[in-house]
């Protein structure tokens, strides 16, 4: 057993508990706050899936003989709470989301083209290097019913950059 810290050293103690990861899921998700709309502006050069109907072609071929290469957007959303689970290893979620896809046409219409729940199960870990609080996020699973290739694009997507993200976000500075 190590001896506790001296009482001039800084000290941080941080608790979740289920009541409050959910409470504060509850919160976002009944304010809208669990909203985001993508367009090829927001998501980095490097994704595997840029939001245009060419590139798209591939899970839906009808989108490319109607609008040829037009922009598309994504409006991204939690139909549910998320559920949160707090572990002495990490804290698990279940995300409950839906995306919309549209055309966006050259006069700024914006044409639905399909519409997806996608769940998924996530795991963050918390860190300390040095002065740093942080985390780590994985994607621990994904579903996205009856569009099994989208659904490996996403998790490839998602692994490749939202993660990587995620994680890059998950730093805090610790002043001692």
């Amino acid at each position: 057993p190590t001896a506790p810290p001296a009482a001039d050293e800084p000290m941080l103690l941080v608790a979740v508990t289920e009541l409050v990861a959910n409470s504060a899921a509850f919160a976002y998700f009944t304010a809208g706050a669990l909203r985001r709309n993508l367009s090829s502006d927001t998501l980095p050069r490097r994704f595997p899936l840029q939001l245009r109907t060419k590139s798209l072609g591939l899970i839906a071929p009808q989108l490319q003989e109607l609008y040829p290469d037009q922009p598309m957007e994504l409006q991204l959303w939690a139909r549910r709470q998320p559920l949160l689970s707090c572990r002495p290893d990490a804290l698990h979620g279940t995300l409950f989301g839906s995306a919309e896809a549209f055309v966006v046409l050259p006069n700024a219409t914006r044409v639905p083209a399909f519409l997806l729940n996608i769940d998924a199960n996530v795991t963050g870990k918390p860190t300390i290097s040095g002065h740093r609080l942080g985390g780590r996020v994985k994607l621990t699973g994904m579903l996205v019913p009856q569009v099994k290739s989208l659904e490996n694009l996403l998790k490839f997507g998602l692994w490749l950059f939202g993660v990587p993200w995620a994680n890059s976000e998950c730093r805090l500075r610790v002043s001692p």
